[in-house]
């Protein structure tokens, strides 16, 4: 282990993420700053009604407006699996005189405001810069080859670009969201930092197919990023293209509201197989008709046509079709840091670049897991390396072990943008990643039980499961004993940082 040496460190973001890194690097002494290109925390879950208006595709990157959010989002696990191990994410009705969510999938907003208390709780405004962007993080004058830092680092573990400083440049973005259009179009501050933790998010940046004709059509085309509210596509033909979340809430939504509304899967034969989530979804929504992929959009600049040869008219094409990872602010000119199809890389175990590690780390990688749980193991990994209290394999092995993951997934026939699906190998993973990286407690047996739950219940129906009740007796156990201790918990925290006691 290294002796005890107390970093300056920039955090990029302060989304769920990025708030993690930061409380956990204070906790180990760590100078904290995090650089937030919004005018408050919160990162996907502040809602902003602004879009993408020129480029409502997201096809430039990056994107001018960070949150993805549409007005009606819900929480898609329940709030007894999403909070901190020690802040945990309990019902607040009308809790300092604002509006609260008390239901068990809450709106987009409940988890804002939650969100803001932790960030009050323990004391994390003052190390954070709001409407701060982050343009450019590069190495400060590193080794001239990675053989010479390697001999410079002595094989201790880590990379062989571990000691390397980082110089950050930010701009300022007014609240309004001008300015900080570049470096021409502001003054650009630089600093420099002991080391970066990247967390700003990966549901931002479109990914967006490649259909014939997309480039010609006349007709309204936007990316999910850009949705907001059914209301512009009253009476409406809409296409939806993508079954996933955010496909199946907003072709829901749309329904009487638009005139048609066809939702389109990469498979149709995958969609409906096993029933019965997407087959209940249809026979409750007469007005959805399932299509396979699109073939092209017509030259007409109306005509959508399908890969069985249907052919509809449409006003609007709405692709929901995910996100990709990018960070346009990281200068890695030599290839240490790549993002193809969709996979960070190489990352070990999600969170470090093996050659610049622990220096360079990213926390809010992972998908398909619980947040912000595992973001606050890794976050409390990263702290704990960066303090000399914990060590890196050396640079080879993390590689390997790198490798060794991509084979395991390949084999497994997970695809290559499904890389940071931790549990798409063995959901165990979830938890074992925590347990290996972090002291947290374990996961009690019923939030798990009530997360599974949740997840048979949205396959069985989508339309209703946010707002079922039907727990067994060890999750009404469980839960009344949550909401009793960590209600007070919670309550203590943010008394303590009011200087209530």
């Amino acid at each position: 282990m290294g002796s005890y040496r107390p970093r300056e460190v920039c955090v990029v973001g302060a989304g769920m993420s990025g708030l993690a890194a930061a409380r956990e690097l204070r906790r180990e002494g760590h100078a904290v700053t995090v650089m937030e290109q919004s005018g408050d925390v919160g990162g996907q879950w502040l809602y902003d009604p602004r879009t993408d208006g020129d480029d409502p595709l997201g096809a430039k990157a990056p994107v001018k407006v960070h949150s993805s959010m549409y007005a009606s989002a819900r929480v898609i696990s329940p709030r007894e699996c999403m909070g901190f191990s020690d802040f945990q994410f309990v019902p607040r009705p009308g809790a300092g005189g604002r509006d609260r969510d008390a239901r068990r999938f809450p709106g987009h907003r409940e988890v804002y405001c939650y969100l803001r208390d932790f960030c009050e709780a323990f004391g994390l405004a003052d190390d954070i810069r709001l409407n701060t962007r982050v343009v450019r993080v590069a190495m400060q004058a590193p080794p001239p080859s990675r053989d010479d830092a390697r001999s410079r680092s002595g094989g201790g573990g880590g990379g062989g670009y571990s000691d390397v400083k980082w110089k950050v440049r930010s701009v300022h973005v007014e609240p309004d969201g001008g300015g900080g259009g570049g470096e021409a179009a502001e003054v650009a501050v630089e600093e420099v930092f002991d080391a970066v933790v990247v967390a700003n998010g990966h549901y931002s940046q479109p990914s967006l197919p490649s259909i014939a004709g997309m480039d010609t059509w006349q007709r309204r085309q936007l990316h999910s990023h850009s949705y907001r509210e059914p209301g512009p596509f009253r009476g409406e033909a809409v296409v939806v293209v993508g079954c996933g979340d955010s496909g199946m809430d907003i072709a829901t939504e749309l329904c009487g509201v638009a005139k048609e509304v066809h939702l389109v899967a990469r498979s149709v034969e995958a969609a409906t197989t096993p029933p019965p989530m997407l087959s209940k979804i249809l026979a409750n929504h007469s007005d959805i008709h399932l299509h396979p992929q699109v073939d092209r959009l017509c030259e007409d600049g109306r005509t959508v046509v399908f890969a069985d040869g249907c052919r509809v008219a449409a006003d609007a094409v709405i692709y929901c079709t995910g996100y990709t990872y990018s960070f346009p602010f990281l200068d890695m000119g030599d290839g240490l840091v790549t993002v193809r199809d969709n996979r960070v890389g190489p990352l070990y175990e999600h969170t470090f670049p093996p050659a610049l590690a622990p220096s360079l780390s990213f926390v809010g990688v992972p998908m398909w897991v619980f947040a912000p749980w595992l973001f606050e193991a890794q976050a409390r990994w990263v702290a704990l390396v960066l303090a000399g209290k914990v060590a890196l394999p050396p640079e080879e092995d993390m590689l390997r072990a790198v490798q060794e993951d991509y084979r395991a997934r390949e084999m497994a026939g997970v695809p290559t943008y499904h890389t940071h699906a931790i549990p798409a190998l063995d959901r165990s993973e979830i938890w074992e990643f925590v347990y290996r990286h972090s002291d947290l407690p374990r996961m009690e047996e019923w939030k798990a039980e009530l997360f599974w739950t949740g997840f048979m219940n949205a396959k069985d129906d989508r339309d209703t499961f946010r707002d079922r009740e039907d727990d067994s007796e060890n999750v009404r156990e469980g839960v009344r004993r949550w909401r009793c201790v960590s209600g007070a918990q919670y309550e203590a925290a943010l008394a303590a940082a009011r200087g209530g006691f």
